[in-house]
């Protein structure tokens, strides 16, 4: 079985006031997701299984297109953030030393953000009912860098609450 984690593209910034911000691609995500299909597209993928938040969505939209495939949705892919009222790219939050970015580092979470605990336990769950299904066969999944952070961690044996590296947009991680 080959799993290949693939994080979302660029999505755009999107804060408001009240209720979800579960922004689109921009423009340079929808070019990031395009190659990245192109790239995949070459191989014998049996599945896609995406997160239900619009930037995961619109990232294996060009894939499951090219594949000739149905994705199949999972909310337990989705990211931490997948409440919350605004998605900022972490690089800008990081870049401007913004007091989010501040917060997180010290491992304090935004309101709308699922605990760590259960947010861990929800992907390593998520990936290892993937796997049980589709032995012998290579599936992608469309998600995020907090997700592909924790099970990595998990299979790594290393104890995190944020995470270990940055995975880049539709950077492509194969376990």
């Amino acid at each position: 079985m080959e799993l290949v984690l693939v994080r979302h593209a660029l999505p755009v910034r999107r804060e408001l006031t009240e209720g979800i911000a579960d922004p689109e691609l921009a423009p340079d995500g929808h070019v990031q997701a395009a190659r990245m299909a192109a790239y995949l597209a070459t191989e014998d993928i049996a599945a896609v299984y995406v997160s239900p938040l619009r930037r995961a969505q619109e990232t294996a939209a060009p894939l499951v297109k090219m594949l000739g495939i149905s994705p199949t949705v999972d909310d337990d892919i989705s990211e931490f953030d997948r409440n919350s009222s605004e998605y900022v790219p972490v690089e800008e939050l990081r870049g401007t030393n913004d007091p989010r970015w501040l917060r997180m580092m010290r491992g304090e979470w935004e309101e709308g953000h699922d605990d760590p605990n259960e947010f861990r336990k929800r992907v390593i769950a998520a990936f290892e009912r993937i796997i049980a299904a589709h032995s012998g066969q290579r599936v992608v999944a469309v998600c995020h860098g907090g997700v592909i952070n924790q099970y990595l961690a998990h299979i790594l044996g290393i104890e995190t609450q944020l995470g270990f590296f940055y995975p880049q947009y539709t950077s492509i991680h194969r376990v």
